[in-house]
């Protein structure tokens, strides 16, 4: 592609969207707003989507009960689901490895954890917040 068949390959766009070189009666807002409304979004426009993606990660809360790695605690949650066929509530307990920087975690603890993208093979959710300590 020579210069000559660029600046007209720019011409054509120019004329095609309604640039500078085009002869539309339209007025700027009709064609679809100013300079302003062209650019892309703002940094705390970016911080608002991503609060909102971070809001819809799942939250849950368990109980340590291991500490033994590091930077890992493994979290017993206890969920209470009805029973399909008696209808009953039935205790389900799932074990999740949650990434724990500090190392501050101890078993017995009642910790808040929330999910994460995967840090090691088994490890996506990390802690967020000791609620209460163990005796």
């Amino acid at each position: 592609m020579t210069v000559d068949d660029m600046s007209e390959a720019t011409e054509n766009t120019d004329l095609l969207t309604g640039g500078e070189g085009s002869a539309s009666d339209e007025p700027e807002a009709a064609r679809g707003g100013s300079e302003a409304d062209a650019k892309p979004a703002t940094s705390t426009e970016d911080e608002a989507a991503t609060s909102a993606e971070r809001a819809r990660r799942k939250v849950r809360e368990g109980t340590v009960v291991s500490n033994k790695m590091d930077k890992t605690a493994v979290v017993a949650v206890v969920d209470r689901v009805r029973h399909a066929k008696y209808n009953k509530f039935v205790l389900r307990t799932k074990k999740l490895y949650c990434h724990d920087e500090a190392n501050d975690v101890n078993i017995g603890d009642k910790v808040r954890v929330m999910e994460t993208r995967p840090l090691s093979k088994n490890k996506r959710w990390r802690v967020t917040e000791v609620l209460e300590r163990a005796k």
